[in-house]
């Protein structure tokens, strides 16, 4: 738990002093401010595996197509947020509106070109979300979506949104599914950062045209088998992270 918290402190300082000592960034193109951006994930990544023990592996890069693709990942921790951005070649990546409005942090989201969706007008959001993610594929640039939306614990029965299967027909491109075990690194509601191996997988891509049907159900089977393999690679780790995930949900 002091280092957790030890790096706890390190990550926000270092976030801070990026996004100040980057400010000028907003000013120059966005290509440099996406390198900015890389570079502060990478940064978090050391300081984790130098002070938690976490190290980061990363699984199927021959998986990710030479175009754009629609990068359909689990979502288990704030980790997936920052720790997919240097895998991928030029990421645009969905988020909340409301965290457009947040100084700095919304001003750069803008800059980078992400996607913001508002989730309370389901409707207009959808179709916004659609044309947004087109003109962002029609660049060659990468459309990231969480498939479930919202941070699911190690474990957790599996809860997919229609909206990544609306993206797949619309933009006509392949999606490449992404699973990982972040969220027994670094858990949701929680200052504890284990030591271990945290792993993100790039699965094989589906290719574009399928049913909407046929394709959620190939899409969750694919997250869903390699997410189970991944969380049992961890062992102990694993199992306590289930643990405490189900005594949370009790409580």
């Amino acid at each position: 738990m002091l280092r957790s918290l030890a790096f706890t402190a390190v990550f926000y300082i270092n976030s801070a002093l990026f996004l100040i000592i980057g400010s000028p960034l907003l000013f120059g193109t966005r290509r440099w401010a996406m390198w900015g951006l890389a570079m502060h994930a990478r940064a978090s990544m050391w300081w984790m595996r130098v002070i938690c023990g976490t190290r980061v592996e990363v699984r199927g890069r021959e998986n990710l197509p030479e175009g754009a693709a629609l990068i359909a990942s689990k979502h288990q921790s704030a980790w997936d947020t920052m720790g997919l951005i240097p895998f991928l070649r030029d990421p645009a990546m969905i988020m909340k509106q409301e965290l457009m409005y947040i100084p700095f942090y919304g001003w750069f989201s803008y800059k980078f070109g992400m996607i913001p969706v508002r989730r309370d007008k389901r409707g207009t959001a959808l179709r916004q979300l659609a044309k947004d993610a087109s003109d962002r594929a029609a660049k060659g640039r990468d459309v990231v979506i969480f498939a479930e939306g919202t941070r699911r614990t190690p474990g957790a029965p599996p809860a997919y949104k229609p909206g990544v299967a609306m993206l797949y027909d619309r933009l006509g491109i392949p999606c490449v599914p992404v699973a990982l075990n972040s969220g027994v690194f670094w858990p949701r509601r929680s200052l504890l950062r284990r030591p271990g191996t945290l792993v993100v997988e790039f699965l094989e891509p589906i290719p574009p045209g399928l049913p909407r049907r046929k394709f959620q159900t190939l899409l969750e089977e694919r997250i869903e088998t390699a997410c189970a393999r991944l969380l049992a690679e961890t062992g102990e780790a694993g199992e306590e992270a289930v643990a405490a995930a189900a005594h949370e949900k009790m409580a």
